[in-house]
Order: C-alpha cells, then sequence, then structure tokens
C-alpha cells in the first residue's frame, strides 16, 4: 500500500523517527526520554495516581470471578466438568468459593452472584469493604455490537477491533485502540495532557514493566524504573572503571557540551537520563515504606517500588502519575487448575499490599490500581485449559473507587451457538462479545484522573460511538466507578 506524506500514519511514523534520532536512538531506552512539548492543561493541586496491572497471556475470566448463585454456578460446574472426551474438570468447588463471595451493597439482577477465585481473599475483603469493584465482561469494542451484527458481514456498518484473539494485536489493542505496531496509548495521552501540572515531565508516566504502548504519548514518553529503582546507565556503573576519577572524567564526557548536532543531541539526553537517575535515587532514599510486601513475587516487586516511587512524588515533581505493571503466564491452554491459582495468588498478595502501602502513604484514595489483560477466554474447555476469547471481568483497587459494586451487564452462562432471548454476549464456546468497551473503562479512569470531557475523546478515538451523544446512553461514557 501506497502512502502519501498526508497520511496522518505516515506523518507521525515520519515524526517519531526524527525524534528517536535526535535523541539518540543508541542510548538505553530509559534515556529516549519525552520532548517538552506543549501540552493540554488541567489545573491539579492535589495528587492522583493511575497503576495499569496487566496480565498477559489472557487471564481466564470465569475462574477468576466465579459464577455463584445456584442456577449460574450449577451451570458452570456443567459446561467445566470432566467429560467423557478427554476433557479434565475446571470448576471450582463452591463451598471453597464462600470465603470470597463478594457482597455488594446492591444485589445484582435475577439473583445473580459471584466470588473471586479462592487464591483472592485479600481482593475479596478490599471489595466487600468498599475499596474495590468489578467491572464486567469489558473488552475492545469499535461500536457496540449485538451477537446478531457481530454474526453481521457489513463490516463497514458493523465493524471488529483488528485482530481480534492475536495476543500481540490485543494487548496493543487494550492499550492503544490499535493493533501491534501501535506508537502511542491511552495512558500516555494522558500523561500528554498532565505534563505542564508535573514540575519535571520526566516522571509523568512510569513503566515497571519494560517497554509498554499504554505509556507512550505524543510528548511524555515513557520512563522505566526496575524494581530496585532506576535503571542505571551501565557504562558509569560497571566494573571497567576502578577508579573513580576515570569513572568521573568519562561522565563528564557523555554530558558535555559537543559542536556536531546529533553528537550534542546524545549527551543532552545522556545528561537528562543521568539526572533523571540521581534524581529518583535520592527520591527513593528519603522513603521507608512499613507495609510488608509478599516475597518472591514478581508483580509485589514492581508495585513496592510504585509504591516507593508514588511516596517520593514531592523529591519527583509530580502531581499526576500513570504507572505500569505486569504479570505473565496467563495464557493458560493447559494446567488451568494447576497454573491458575498460583498467578491470582499473586495478583491477590501484592495489590492487597500495594493498597494498604497506600493508605501508609496516605494516598489511599489518590491511587487507583486496574487491571487489564489480552482477552478474557473461553468457559469452554478445551481439554484441561481455556481458549483465547475477548470480554473479561476486570478488578479497579483503591480508595476512590465506589467499591462493592459491580458495574456493567452480567453474562448469562453459556456457551451455546444458538441465540438465546437473554443471551446477546456469548459468541460460541463461552467467548464474551463485551457489553462494556474498553474506550468506556479508560475515560471512566481518564475522568477521575483529571481530563477534561473536551479533552477525553482525543484519548479514545472509537469513544465518539458511545454514550448518549451517540444516541446509545445505554452504553454510558462513565462507568461511574469512580468517586
Amino acid at each position: 500500500m501506497e502512502h502519501s506524506d498526508t497520511d496522518p500514519t505516515r506523518r507521525e511514523f515520519l515524526r517519531r523517527t526524527g525524534q528517536a534520532t535526535l535523541t539518540g536512538l543508541a542510548t538505553p531506552w530509559l534515556l529516549n526520554l519525552s520532548a517538552m512539548g506543549e501540552a493540554a492543561a488541567f489545573a491539579s493541586t492535589d495528587y492522583k495516581a493511575l497503576v495499569c496491572v496487566f496480565l498477559f497471556g489472557g487471564n481466564d475470566y470465569a475462574n477468576t470471578v466465579v459464577a455463584y448463585d445456584d442456577a449460574s454456578y450449577a451451570k458452570y460446574a456443567t459446561i467445566r466438568a470432566a467429560g467423557s472426551g478427554g476433557t479434565n474438570g475446571m470448576a471450582l468447588d463452591k463451598d471453597a468459593l464462600a470465603a470470597t463471595l463478594l457482597k455488594p451493597t446492591t444485589a445484582l439482577p435475577q439473583g445473580r452472584q459471584f466470588a473471586l477465585n479462592p487464591a483472592m481473599k485479600g481482593l475479596a475483603n478490599l471489595f466487600n469493604t468498599g475499596k474495590a469493584a468489578v467491572q464486567l465482561n469489558v473488552g475492545p469494542l469499535i461500536v457496540p455490537l449485538t451477537r446478531d451484527q457481530y454474526n453481521s458481514s457489513n463490516r463497514v456498518k458493523y465493524p471488529l477491533p483488528p485482530k481480534l484473539f492475536s495476543h500481540n494485536d490485543q494487548q496493543s489493542v487494550w492499550q492503544s485502540s490499535s493493533p501491534e505496531g501501535s506508537t502511542i496509548g491511552w495512558g500516555g495521552k494522558m500523561g500528554d495532557v498532565a505534563l505542564s501540572n508535573n514540575s519535571d515531565s520526566l516522571f509523568t508516566c512510569i513503566s515497571l514493566s519494560g517497554n509498554s504502548v499504554l505509556l507512550a504519548g505524543d510528548s511524555a514518553l515513557q520512563y522505566q524504573c526496575s524494581t530496585s529503582g532506576a535503571i542505571a546507565v551501565r557504562n558509569l556503573t560497571n566494573n571497567f572503571f576502578y577508579q573513580t576519577e576515570i569513572k568521573n572524567a568519562f561522565a563528564a564526557m557523555l554530558q558535555q557540551p559537543r559542536k556536531h548536532v546529533l553528537e550534542n543531541e546524545y549527551n543532552t539526553v545522556m545528561k537528562r537520563g543521568i539526572t533523571a537517575q540521581a534524581k529518583v535515587a535520592q527520591g527513593l532514599s528519603t522513603v521507608q515504606l512499613q507495609t510488608a510486601f509478599p516475597a518472591a513475587n514478581a508483580l509485589g516487586n514492581q508495585l513496592k517500588m510504585v509504591a516507593q516511587l508514588i511516596g517520593a512524588r514531592n523529591s519527583l515533581g509530580a502531581k499526576r502519575q500513570v504507572f505500569m505493571v505486569s504479570l505473565g503466564g496467563f495464557d493458560l491452554h493447559d494446567y488451568l487448575n494447576t497454573k491458575h491459582a498460583p498467578l491470582l495468588q499473586q495478583i491477590d498478595d501484592a495489590l492487597s499490599a500495594f493498597y494498604q502501602a497506600t493508605v501508609e502513604l496516605g494516598v489511599a484514595d489518590k491511587v487507583t490500581a486496574f487491571t487489564a489483560s489480552d482477552f478474557g477466554r473461553t468457559l469452554a474447555s478445551n481439554g484441561d485449559g481455556s481458549d483465547h476469547g475477548w470480554g473479561a471481568h476486570h478488578l479497579m483497587v483503591g480508595g476512590a473507587v465506589k467499591g462493592a459494586a459491580f458495574y456493567g451487564t452480567a453474562p448469562p452462562i453459556s456457551i451455546t451457538d444458538t441465540l438465546a432471548p437473554d443471551d446477546q454476549w456469548h459468541v460460541g464456546q463461552g467467548r464474551l462479545l463485551p457489553s462494556t468497551s474498553v474506550d468506556q473503562y479508560a475515560a471512566t479512569l481518564a475522568k477521575w484522573f483529571g481530563v477534561a470531557d473536551s479533552e477525553i475523546g482525543a484519548l479514545l478515538p472509537n469513544l465518539k460511538n458511545f454514550g448518549a451523544a451517540a444516541g446509545r446512553p445505554d452504553y454510558p461514557t462513565n462507568l461511574g466507578f469512580m468517586g
């Protein structure tokens, strides 16, 4: 396909390629920091942070937020029971779910009830005490769809998200509304809006999960940290420089002005990165958390560092921040029974400790964590696991969350391929057609973060197809789960 210079995708590619060149493509990624461009601003005198907890591989929704009322559980247990065709049972025991039964302040219609996986007692307690909530059946949508519309051949009128059921693409679609190769995500766009509110804009978007499109903005590019803190400039920390004088001389050489434009830009970025590294280290040195985080827990280690960075927010000059952490291993086509619960235990231990750390820091109502994943999975078993799906249930945790509540539509428990009157939300094998879009989910978080209504549409390109203004009040642009 040919592209002209007027094509937006090509213009963006050329602009960002030029930007990367001028900032020193050979430098470590952490040094490829944001340009200090103009950004739309909102007035913020307080502090707020969003923390995306991304579950790579596609989390199995049915064994995370589990049907519990008698009628629904019976269907779930039948679908996930052991079968004569070699299918191993994947249904959780109902008695084990009693300790994690979710007790909303307003009961769900038709007597529906849910429990969290038995490994998630901490999050069940946060839900039941009003500090967490569940968004039911959320996933990427371009326009609202019914099952008949999904099955329609008219893709102009009823477009589908690109490359459904593909891991890499759906990870990118969740984070940016575009498939793999996207360069800007909605978390980064929030960062663009917030840049001018932070005295040091480098610490607006911080990833503990490596390179992530979610945190890449137009002007705000992610700053990467490890679970130990700022990622050091390797050549200034390795054992080649045994003498302090040589080390200091090399550091000065890396940062001094140069006449050649590319050499000078390289050194400018190096200087910025070294300065940022020192600033992070200094800020973290003042934070002493008493909250105990779980040992040998990869997600817990990431969230502990996020809590420490939040504790250093004043030193870092931050009023608004977006973080990303992640946990992998959820692509469980096999061994769902043995591998899923330990992953959920890590999430439970890590998020429970993180919430307590925000209480300790006095910012529990200023920090909201939320889960996301490639996609949900099928309710039907493929043997002893589940296949790629679409919609899924997700958790929001924090003092500002309107907790002890479910949001969205609880889908029937079904794997039928025949459309029943009450079943608009299945597209075969118990794969959920989302009744809530990622754009709605993200817009609700953005609104709380402080993004103006007039700017939210620029963050989320498909949001214009939802809400009352689009003639779809049944798909509101504010889902209501934030205070």
